[in-house]
C-alpha cells in the first residue's frame, strides 16, 4: 500500500514507516539514512539486516542490545573465532533470534570481513566505493515509489556473496543501504531528508 510521509504531532513530517512509536521514531530520526563509515558498525548492522530476514525490523531493533551483548559488540575478530559451543549458548539465548543458519552465517561474515580488512582497502571503502563514496539521494514522494531492490544492490550483494558473507540477498542489502545512508531514502516531504542529504545533519544520537 502506498503511503506518503505523515505529520506527527510535534510538528516534524517524517516517513510513515515508524508509525507512533516513540523508540521507531527515534531510530528513524537519529539513525536511519545517516551516512555511516565506521567498518564494525558497518558489519554490525549488515548482520542484524540479515537476523531480519523474514521478520520486521522493529523485532531486531528492539532486541539489538541483547544482540550486542550476545555477540560481543559485534567485534569481528572474536566472532570470528566461535565455536560450536557458542553457537549452542547463542541458540538457548531467548534475547535474540534463534536461528543457526543465520548465526553460523554471521561467524562466516566475521571471517569475510577480516580477510577485507586485512588485505585492504579496508570494509566500509569496500561498501562505499559502490556508491562512489558518497550517499546517492533519491527524491520519493511515497512508500510505493521505493523499490525493495535496486541494480547497485544486487552487484552489492554478488560481490558479498563471492567473498564469502551470508543472508546477503539483493533485498537485504538494499534495506542495508538504506539504513547506513548509502541511498537516502527518506521521503522527499521527511524532515531528514534534507539532514541526511547533509544540509542540516542533525548531530548524532544514540537510540537506546
Amino acid at each position: 500500500m502506498s503511503k506518503s510521509a505523515r505529520l506527527h504531532a510535534d510538528g516534524l513530517t517524517r516517513c510513515p514507516w515508524p508509525g507512533e512509536d516513540p523508540f521507531y521514531m527515534a531510530y528513524h530520526d537519529t539513525e536511519w539514512g545517516v551516512p555511516e563509515y565506521d567498518d564494525r558498525a558497518l558489519y554490525e548492522k549488515l548482520i542484524l539486516d540479515g537476523f531480519q530476514a523474514g521478520l520486521s525490523w522493529i523485532t531486531i531493533l528492539r532486541k539489538r542490545d541483547n544482540f550486542r551483548k550476545a555477540f560481543d559488540d559485534f567485534q569481528p575478530d572474536k566472532i570470528a573465532r566461535y565455536n560450536s559451543k557458542k553457537v549452542h549458548a547463542l541458540m538457548n539465548d531467548a534475547g535474540i533470534v534463534r536461528n543457526r543458519a543465520k548465526i553460523e552465517g554471521a561467524v562466516n561474515s566475521a571471517k569475510s570481513y577480516l580477510k577485507i580488512m586485512e588485505d585492504g582497502p579496508g570494509f566500509s571503502k569496500f561498501l562505499w566505493e559502490f556508491v562512489d563514496g558518497r550517499p546517492k539521494v533519491n527524491n520519493f514522494k511515497t512508500t510505493a515509489s521505493v523499490p525493495a531492490s535496486t541494480p547497485l544492490s544486487i552487484k552489492m550483494s554478488k560481490e558479498l556473496a563471492a567473498r564469502g558473507f551470508k543472508f546477503v540477498g539483493p533485498t537485504i542489502v538494499y534495506a542495508f543501504m538504506q539504513a547506513t545512508g548509502m541511498v537516502n531514502d527518506h521521503l522527499v516531504t521527511c524532515f531528514c531528508h534534507d539532514t541526511c542529504a547533509g544540509k542540516h545533519r542533525a548531530p548524532r544520537l544514540k537510540v537506546k
